[in-house]
């Protein structure tokens, strides 16, 4: 299913691959990532995320920013900004990702010990990433059944409905 096929009205959970899609723009995805975004701030779907995705993008663009801007290889490139503070001050773009994703309407909820527990326990149980099933747990948490990402890993979980930029 494509973000397309998402009916009006329906709340979703953003996972940062679409955000990041978004603010730096990708060239095959970037679009129906914006057109998504479009829909929240238009209010004709209910958009959240979780704090710990925001700073999941703000350290993909931090990064991300310091390889165009600098030249620099991307393989070590959060050891290359910590022993480079100066440049890390000049990085803007990640900063002004995490402030606007509320612009578009789209709610950050906080993480909590326990959602950090039941994440571990979602991780092995489907073989998820430790952020990807803290998602879930934020998920089931808040009532949620619906996803927006590009991470086919989520399909792993059942009575989860994933919807991709294509």
């Amino acid at each position: 299913m494509t973000f397309t096929d998402i009916p009006a009205g329906t709340a979703v959970f953003v996972d940062a691959n679409v955000l990041v899609y978004h603010f730096l723009p990708e060239p095959a995805l970037g679009s129906a990532c914006r057109t998504l975004l479009e829909r929240f701030a238009r209010q004709e779907l209910a958009g959240l995320t979780s704090a710990h995705v925001v700073s999941n993008v703000a350290h993909r663009i931090m990064t991300l920013e310091a390889v165009a801007q600098f030249g620099w290889p991307a393989g070590g490139i959060a050891q290359r900004l910590q022993r480079h503070p100066d440049q890390l001050r000049q990085l803007t773009r990640f900063r002004q990702a995490v402030d606007e994703i509320p612009a578009f309407g789209i709610q950050v909820l906080p993480i909590t010990a326990a959602l950090v527990s039941a994440a571990a326990a979602l991780s092995q149980q489907h073989a998820l990433l430790s952020g990807d099933a803290l998602i879930v747990a934020v998920m089931r948490e808040q009532g949620l059944t619906h996803l927006a990402s590009h991470d086919a890993d989520f399909d792993r979980v059942p009575g989860l409905a994933r919807y991709a930029p294509v």
